[in-house]
């Protein structure tokens, strides 16, 4: 009778164990995948030189240029100058990765995402600038004077 309690608070934490993936969570975790497996074709010595012509690319899905980014990247990554880059096992997988990113934001988690910028620059340098609101950037004015 006193494991009772146990196994049922167990049982709880393993059923909130799983619970399925939000739209917001399943994209945080691609985009992750995806920047790791172009970290690891980048540094791989049979796929090196094939990704040399990707375009630099920082995923993040608070930033409403993603789509567009994703976009063009999958074109690149489709129509790599050679059929050896192009059937590679990991650009295959890559292209399958960046295709369903794109898909899931695009489409199935269309009005589920936020986005706090819009800094197209900031996804290919990594590096975002800050923008102030005009109620901001006043501020900053009068301090000034």
């Amino acid at each position: 009778m006193r494991l009772a309690p146990f196994f049922c608070f167990f049982s709880f934490i393993w059923l909130a164990d799983c619970a399925p993936p939000t739209c917001y969570s399943r994209v945080l975790g691609l985009s992750k995948e995806i920047m790791d497996l172009l970290e690891k074709l980048h540094n791989y010595h049979l796929t090196k030189t094939c990704v040399e012509i990707l375009p630099k690319m920082f995923l993040d899905v608070h930033n409403s240029c993603i789509v567009t980014k994703l976009r063009d990247f999958l074109y690149v990554v489709e129509n790599l100058p050679t059929r050896y880059c192009r059937e590679r096992p990991r650009i295959v997988l890559l292209k399958r990765k960046v295709n369903n990113l794109y898909t899931i934001i695009n489409r199935i988690c269309y009005r589920d995402l936020v986005y706090f910028t819009d800094d197209c620059e900031a996804i290919e340098t990594g590096q975002s600038t800050p923008h102030y609101g005009e109620d901001r950037l006043q501020l900053l004015v009068e301090e000034k004077r």
